[in-house]
């Protein structure tokens, strides 16, 4: 059952794009409680099921991506909870482009659509990744494009590793001890 004060989907778009991208990648404790606190609630209705249908929408279902992909980053930072939802986000981004939601959003918006691809440890999701972030800013493609070379030189993140309980191979380890991406 959906608690009766739960944050609706314009909530959740709100207050991340007020929030902007000066906060959206950056880590910073008092906005990570902040958002945890306001919408720990809606993530947890969305990550079961109970908001589904605010995927049919293009508000909705940036509101889902926010939730599903963003929500868990800033709140269980260094956790292994941070990609508890990732397949979620990225079957319904998946429907979303499909329906076109993606496009009817601020392209300042529109990353958040293509980040679950992003964020998949799926090289053919990183190639569709590098696709859809083609069109936005040339800093959103050269993650993109980061993100997919690590996939496929490893076939994971090797960041993750730890948090998951993974064994890092030597060369993932030579890796993350130079100095590669962190996550």
């Amino acid at each position: 059952m959906i608690p009766a004060n739960l944050s609706t989907a314009r909530d959740v778009v709100d207050f991340w794009r007020n929030a902007g991208p000066d906060r959206w990648f950056a880590k910073n404790d008092a906005f990570d409680a902040e958002f945890g606190q306001r919408f720990l609630a809606a993530h947890e209705a969305a990550a079961v099921g109970q908001l589904d249908h605010w995927a049919n929408d293009a508000e909705g279902a940036l509101a889902l991506m926010v939730l599903l992909d963003q929500f868990p980053r800033n709140t269980w930072r260094g956790s292994a909870r941070m990609f508890a939802t990732d397949a979620k986000a990225l079957a319904i981004a998946r429907q979303a482009i499909e329906a076109g939601l993606d496009l009817k959003v601020d392209e300042a918006l529109r990353r958040f659509f293509y980040l679950p691809f992003m964020h998949s440890e799926s090289l053919a999701e990183q190639e569709r990744s590098v696709e859809l972030n083609a069109a936005l800013d040339a800093n959103t493609q050269r993650f993109a494009v980061l993100h997919r070379d690590i996939i496929a030189r490893f076939g994971r993140f090797p960041h993750r590793n730890k948090l998951l309980g993974r064994t890092s191979s030597t060369e993932e380890q030579r890796y993350l001890d130079e100095g590669g991406f962190a996550g």
